[in-house]
């Protein structure tokens, strides 16, 4: 009979596998979901609003520095010409100002899991007391508005069973030589014959010894690691996730509006709690506008699976400056933008088609 007949394929672990803790009824093997929040004990004071900024204003960028981002940026690429950044000649410059409202939601969620893994001795200690409900667990965030996943072991849900995948015995039919021990020898294709002559390389029996297994058919159970035994119990997954979400006001040029997410501008605004205030009242109505629907949209869709524990804030002033140069009698147009002087130019008139060995 071939060996791995009495060694079934590993399946997933069994219903009765797992107990039945109060409070975690709808957790299952592979995750049951996140799990609301408790409703706070103590009534939340309302988010305060915040004082608008006293200077809505950033200088004009200078000929001279806007000069220096073009020969940077031309520099920065093997097969653009130095000629139309040195020689070009400035004929105007235009100021843009461009707002950019941000959102962060520092949020705590909980998933729960039926999990299992080799017994190496660990106790057993299912209802030896009432376990702890998924939010009772005491769980340090990570500092406020950093990404963070940690794994807990519920107390008092571990449980030691007999391995499902190997019914307990350990081991599994090798793969590589599907539980024989040998296979065929590589010289002579299991044959026994080479070049008519006796293959000395397995003395003509056709087989080779089975390195993986050491030619004794079976291996350690993948998923006991041979142990025979696994130790179930509850899995809690904290994730510390911080929602961002951008808007940008008044952009008016024709710049890219995705070549700003990578720049930083002159931070007008910020203020960071609890639940942050709508930004009513500002100067620019569209920044109020953005703000209102953000904190709205933030407070729906994230407060109902997990728990909010900061908010933060903030309007940045983005600098984006339209320069208009001339380069051999005719026009051309290049923008520095963000407190990096970042260069975009689409159309740059002096390329080359270069190849990199």
């Amino acid at each position: 009979m071939n060996s791995a007949a009495l060694y079934p394929p590993a399946t997933a672990p069994p219903a009765n596998m797992f107990g039945n803790v109060p409070g975690y009824e709808g957790t299952m093997a592979g995750g049951g979901g996140y799990l609301p929040p408790p409703m706070p004990v103590e009534p939340v004071a309302p988010p305060q609003p915040g004082p608008a900024p006293d200077d809505w204003s950033i200088p004009s960028l200078s000929e001279d520095v806007a000069r220096e981002a073009f020969k940077s940026f031309a520099s920065s690429h093997c097969c653009y010409s130095n000629s139309p950044a040195n020689d070009g000649v400035i004929t105007s410059m235009e100021s843009y100002n461009t707002y950019r409202y941000r959102l962060e939601t520092f949020t705590e969620s909980r998933s729960t899991e039926w999990a299992h893994k080799p017994h190496e001795g660990e106790p057993a200690d299912f209802y030896t007391q009432t376990a702890p409900r998924p939010w009772e667990i005491q769980a340090t965030p990570p500092s406020l508005f950093s990404d963070h996943t940690e794994e807990i072991r519920v107390p008092y849900t571990s449980s030691i069973k007999d391995c499902h995948t190997c019914h307990g015995t350990g081991t599994k039919p090798c793969d590589e030589c599907h539980g024989d021990g040998y296979k065929p020898c590589w010289v002579c294709n299991g044959s026994g014959t080479n070049n008519n002559d006796s293959c000395s390389r397995c003395n003509a029996t056709g087989k080779d010894r089975c390195t993986e297994c050491n030619s004794q058919g079976t291996k350690d159970c993948d998923t006991c690691q041979g142990k025979r035994q696994l130790l179930t119990y509850i899995n809690l997954k904290v994730e510390w996730v911080n929602h961002v979400e951008d808007h940008v006001v008044e952009h008016t040029s024709s710049l890219n509006i995705d070549d700003l997410r990578s720049v930083s501008g002159k931070e007008l605004f910020k203020n960071s709690q609890y639940l942050v205030y709508p930004l009513l009242g500002f100067p620019n109505p569209a920044i109020s506008e953005a703000s209102e629907r953000l904190v709205r949209e933030h407070q729906s869709k994230y407060a109902q699976n997990s728990r909010i524990l900061q908010q933060r804030q903030r309007v940045e002033l983005i600098p984006i400056s339209q320069v208009n140069y001339k380069w051999k009698g005719d026009s051309h147009v290049y923008f520095v933008y963000g407190n990096e002087h970042q260069v975009s130019a689409d159309n740059y008139p002096a390329t080359c088609c270069c190849v990199i060995l």
